[in-house]
């Protein structure tokens, strides 16, 4: 796994949030966490020595001020179109790097970096006026209550998007290269993550009737989702293994996919599902920014957004409006809590439609 580390603009080694890295890694955090973490705690570094803050021992105001800082300062300008449109952090992604912060802060308290007063400061903890059911507080209510955050913007949930039928069958017809029609396949059919889809191997594939010859005991088309280390940087986020099983239209898109790759050389001998098969760098395995370009391409065709996870969420979404059990549709997502599957037991307008509908009759029924 790629190690992160922290250091000054003059290459000096961080040593305290170097060690907060290495504790992240010794949890078994992903490499992608730790690229993610090992940037935002370098950012309240650089915020603290730019403003003259002791970063072991900032106020209350301070870390207030530095939130407002992270939604005002802009960001540098990217993209081909000009002008360059101004961008910002989001209310929710400064939310995210102070939940960061706060955890640096929290870790220095045992080494002696961070007083036990700045990390209380950090949060608060509150009762809990409507518990779930079957919820025990305890006798004196001890369990009842929650650490909540204090220094953070109050955001409203944006929600989950998701593919109508009608998107659904605009996507699945545009013309695309087999490899592309392959991947936008599985991932509306298996709801897998793109990070899980790009380090699929081909070892991983169990398209037959049965995988016997294996030695596999599943029976029918089914892929293993397995967590490893990938030149490409695609990881599972879930340390746990899980097969998903698969349809026959997602088969024969792999077939076709296998007479393309065939005609690449280079990529006869990538143990990899997904390689380049066309530009530079032919037989590599696919990367994020190879998906990021296909999405951009894909969604200035349709005339909307499309991206990777919302097809994950449209899977989530079919299955649970199709009356799969929720565990199931849990264990084929790879959620390890229950409370991860909330989010797709949504009401879409037809839904909505069709319960005020049937009120209405029920109501000129009764006149």
């Amino acid at each position: 796994m790629t190690s992160w580390i922290v250091v000054s603009d003059e290459f000096e080694l961080h040593d305290e949030a170097t060690a907060y890295l290495l504790s992240l890694r010794a949890r078994d955090c992903s490499s992608n966490t730790l690229r993610t973490y090992a940037g935002r705690v370098a950012l309240y570094l650089t915020y603290c020595d730019v403003m003259g803050i002791s970063w072991a021992a900032p106020s209350f105001i301070q870390l207030h001020v530095f939130l407002r800082w992270l939604v005002d300062t802009p960001l540098p300008a990217r993209g081909r179109r000009q002008p360059l449109a101004v961008r910002h952090r989001s209310e929710s992604t400064a939310n995210q790097v102070m939940t960061v912060v706060g955890e640096f802060l929290r870790f220095g308290v045992p080494n002696g970096w961070v007083t036990t007063e700045c990390a209380a400061m950090l949060s608060d903890r509150k009762y809990l006026a409507h518990l779930p059911p079957g919820f025990d507080p305890g006798e004196s209510g001890q369990y009842g209550t929650a650490t909540m955050k204090t220094i953070k913007f109050r955001t409203r949930s944006a929600g989950y998007r998701w593919l109508n039928d009608d998107q659904l069958v605009q996507l699945t017809s545009l013309p695309m290269r087999a490899r592309d029609r392959f991947l936008v396949a599985l991932l509306c059919d298996s709801g897998v993550r793109i990070g899980e889809a790009l380090g699929l191997h081909r070892e991983d594939m169990h398209l037959l009737a049965s995988s016997s010859v294996l030695d596999c005991p599943l029976k029918g088309p089914h892929i293993h989702v397995r967590r490893r280390v990938n030149s490409n940087g695609a990881l599972a986020k879930s340390r746990y293994p899980r097969t998903i099983p698969v349809v026959e239209d997602v088969v024969g898109l792999y077939a076709d996919y296998g007479f393309e790759r065939a005609g690449v050389r280079q990529a006869n001998d990538s143990p990899y599902v997904f390689v380049n098969l066309f530009g530079s760098h032919l037989g590599a395995p696919m990367t994020y920014a190879n998906v990021r370009r296909l999405f951009a391409w894909i969604s200035d065709q349709l005339g909307f957004r499309v991206r990777p996870h919302m097809l994950r969420h449209t899977a989530a979404t079919r299955w649970i409006r199709n009356g799969v059990p929720r565990d199931v549709a849990q264990s084929l997502l790879g959620h390890v809590s229950a409370a991860s599957m909330e989010p797709y037991v949504h009401a879409s307008d037809a839904d909505k439609r069709s319960a005020v509908d049937r009120l209405s009759a029920l109501r000129s029924k009764e006149t």
